[in-house]
């Protein structure tokens, strides 16, 4: 894996860690994105608002499900740059992806602010410099109490020069199904996607490589996915509440091997639009325009992060050092607009830059065959700009940090292929400008997040594999996006928080032909310091699960000339509730996610069909929707029905 900033083995990584790599079956799906990853580890969580909507989570670290002006808590990361920064989850379609990584709990050592619970690593697939191949998939879908879908993706590998240079070109597009019935609307919340994606390699020689990427993806929602009554597909006549999720991004990578040094230079630049409207008829009256109807919210995120590294070994020392800097910038405008007239009224304007620049490395030292110890940190600073502006009052700030996020750990490899560790990891946040409650100015400190965790991780016979892992964290001055009464969402400083877990993943053949895998994971994630200002009916972090549990059982075998695999796969997501503000706050969760799969290859072509929730249940996935109309009463989204989905995959 190379999350960690160089070529590192998972059996000999002294981290809490999950890979998914990608069989034929999925590797072409335009369907599979960031809830799939969800479904296959340990301690990954998501918000449930629809695609480009919703927030990531990892190890509990939850500080709200309101998507608000606070910076993420999960860093999206593709090959080497920085995709996000405080967007909601652009939900990447995983199509020809090598593999996903995420590096679990605080990596302020190696990736800076904001990274307190972890990283979500998207690797792509290289191209192959000579060999010419091109692979078409489609497939097709349809939901119950819902509409039909299909997809389609072309992946085409095209070496340019013999050896030397080559590109791989990605293409993917796909209709999904709405299930939601809005008065006489059928089926509402249909989504659109479309994704392109390039990768030009070359191999000049003498040790040098050279990445040059391109990548877009569009996302288009008719509609949202909640209703106001549990278990219902359904919803009175309202208006549409559509989404759009844009996202573009460039990076360039330069590489080179001399002696025993690695050489990394690169840098990416992202570009990201987020567009939703709400239905303002309800909930809007304070504000003072004349007969409201719906509420614009626009976002802008730029990222821009480059970074030069150096890494390499000496004897019984491994090394790596490097030099990073990033810089992004948001701006939003929430605008109210009439239904009688070409009025509108502008309710929040922000803008916000942040400058990161940072001094990192890490050092292994093996003190015997069997016994490594490893120390790492990053000397940063940090600058940021933001000015929020509503009816009647224009507020600023400008705020600088220095600090030093340690990281060491300590590992113990009895045998081969067993390892123990113990780890200490820490990330911070830097603070916001935000209103409080009453809608006046403040400015608040950064929050901080350390972690101490155990782990055993060990190959077992016939190439499975057992993870077991403990955690313990500390929140410190935990900022949390609060929803206001007039449905604007302001940042407050929550307070201290505790976070104890444990996880545990097991991959293993039991015969020729049967495959079982299993998770199970526990998170106790309180908070225990109270600094919002009112009592707290649960202190529980938002979003959450308190426990999930999964498994997974495969049979292959051959049938006629085709080599088949059925496989069937249970989630069970535990109690899990909304907010903080008990006025605010809705249970959600205990929720059993069901699918039956088989898939095909005969020569060079693959066919699947699939069954999502063949259970049929319609419990509770998430308990908001419209933040102007929450007040009004209870949010619902339930559980996509039951869906049947085929599809057909040809190499040529």
């Amino acid at each position: 894996m190379t999350g960690v900033k160089r070529e590192q083995l998972l059996a000999d990584l002294p981290m809490a860690a999950s890979v998914v790599d990608f069989d034929r079956a999925h590797r072409f799906d335009p369907g599979i994105g960031t809830h799939w990853i969800s479904e296959q580890t340990e301690g990954l969580a998501l918000t449930n608002q629809g695609p480009g909507r919703n927030r990531m989570f990892l190890r509990g670290v939850a500080d709200s499900p309101f998507d608000g002006d606070s910076q993420s808590t999960v860093a999206v990361v593709f090959d080497d740059s920085r995709l996000t920064y405080s967007a909601p989850d652009p939900d990447i379609r995983l199509v020809d992806i090598a593999r996903v990584e995420l590096l679990k709990g605080p990596q302020g050592s190696l990736y800076g602010t904001g990274t307190l619970g972890g990283i979500y690593h998207i690797v792509t697939r290289r191209p192959e410099l000579d060999e010419t191949s091109v692979t078409a998939s489609s497939s097709g879908e349809a939901v119950g109490n819902g509409g039909l879908g299909y997809s389609g993706s072309m992946v085409a590998n095209l070496p340019v020069i013999h050896d030397r240079a080559g590109v791989r070109l990605v293409g993917y597009y796909s209709s999904e199904p709405g299930w939601i019935d809005t008065g006489t609307r059928k089926d509402s919340n249909e989504t659109r996607l479309s994704g392109l994606r390039g990768r030009l390699r070359i191999e000049p020689g003498d040790g040098w490589l050279v990445d040059l990427t391109a990548f877009g993806q569009w996302i288009n929602s008719r509609d949202s996915q909640y209703v106001y009554r549990d278990g219902a597909y359904s919803r009175p006549t309202q208006r549409p509440e559509p989404h759009d999720n844009d996202i573009s991004f460039l990076s360039a990578r330069v590489a080179k091997h001399v002696g025993d040094v690695d050489i990394v230079l690169s840098t990416g630049m992202t570009w990201h639009q987020v567009k939703d409207k709400f239905d303002a008829t309800q909930g809007a009256v304070s504000f003072g325009l004349l007969d409201p109807s719906w509420l614009s919210d626009d976002r802008l995120y730029h990222t821009w992060d480059s970074e030069a590294r150096f890494s390499g070994s000496i004897k019984s020392i491994d090394w790596l050092i490097g030099l990073s800097h990033l810089y992004a910038s948001q701006s939003r405008d929430k605008t109210l607009f009439s239904a009688t007239s070409a009025a509108s009224l502008l309710v929040d304007v922000q803008d916000r830059t942040t400058s990161d620049t940072g001094l990192f490395g890490n050092i292994g030292l093996r003190l015997s065959n069997k016994l490594k110890i490893e120390i790492g940190g990053r000397l940063f600073h940090s600058v940021v700009k933001q000015s929020d502006e509503t009816p009647g009052q224009i507020a600023r700030d400008e705020r600088q940090r220095d600090g030093f996020t340690p990281s060491t750990s300590i590992s113990w490899e009895p045998q081969a292929g067993r390892l123990f560790y113990i780890r200490y990891g820490s990330a911070i946040r830097q603070g916001v400008l935000s209103t409080d409650s009453q809608g006046r100015p403040q400015a608040l400190k950064g929050d901080e997040l350390k972690t101490v965790e155990g782990g055993w991780r060990e190959h077992l016979l016939s190439g499975g594999q057992l993870d077991v892992g403990i955690y313990y964290s500390t929140w410190k001055s935990l900022q949390s996006d609060m929803l206001r009464p007039d449905g604007l969402i302001s940042t407050e400083t929550a307070g201290n928080a505790r976070i104890l877990g444990f996880e545990a993943s097991l991959n293993q053949p039991i015969s020729p032909r049967w495959k079982l895998e299993a998770g199970a994971s526990f998170t106790q994630a309180d908070l225990v310091r109270n600094n919002l200002g009112f009592a707290l009916d649960d202190r529980r972090l938002p979003v959450v699960p308190e426990f999930t549990l999964r498994s997974a059982l495969a049979y292959t075998f051959t049938l006629g000339p085709a080599t088949t695999t059925i496989r069937a796969k249970l989630r069970y997501l535990g109690p899990m509730h909304l907010s903080f503000d008990p006025t605010l706050d809705r249970p959600m969760g205990n929720l059993l996610e069901s699918r039956l799969e088989a898939n095909a290859v005969w020569r060079s072509y693959s066919f699947s069909i699939g069954i999502d929730n063949f259970l049929n249940r319609a419990s509770d996935s998430f308990a908001f929707g419209n933040p102007l109309r929450f007040s009004s009463g209870p949010q619902f989204t339930p559980q996509r029905p039951l869906q049947i989905s085929f599809g057909l995959t040809a190499n040529f």
